[in-house]
């Protein structure tokens, strides 16, 4: 009975080592000084999706990648990167799911494109309804 609660108690405490013991990162929750440079950091982090809440910004997400990314942008925007540049890093390093804001590559044309097609297409079922019902 005592090595069954033993065995339990070990099970129960393996989330508590599980922990990291990492620092966090250090601009992740620390602002820029110059009010110009955490602005641009700021409005960047806010069409970066988080890879852990995926429904969240990383400028609303505590989670520890969130902290890490943020951190990553602020270092690059003090050291003088633009922050498109440093979006087109992020998407080469996580994908396109990363940024909220929608590429226009040609692969993604028939999407952007299948829309209009539909919009074309009911409009010309709806002239076509019309004048059949205008001949009756």
């Amino acid at each position: 009975m005592r090595m069954l609660v033993a065995l339990l108690a070990l099970m129960l405490s393996v989330p508590v080592f599980a922990q990291s013991a990492l620092p966090p990162a250090p601009y992740a929750d620390r602002q820029i000084e110059d009010p110009a440079l955490e602005k641009k950091a700021r409005t960047l982090m806010e069409t970066i999706r988080c890879l852990t809440c995926q429904s969240q910004s990383i400028a609303d997400s505590n989670a520890s990648m969130a902290g890490d990314m943020r951190s990553q942008i602020r270092e690059r925007i003090m050291a003088g990167e633009e922050p498109e540049h440093i979006r087109a890093w992020l998407i080469e390093r996580y994908g396109d799911w990363v940024s909220y804001e929608p590429t226009a590559d040609p692969i993604l044309w028939p999407l952007w494109a299948a829309p209009l097609i539909l919009l074309g297409l009911g409009l010309l079922l709806l002239r076509g309804r019309i004048k059949r019902g205008r001949r009756v």
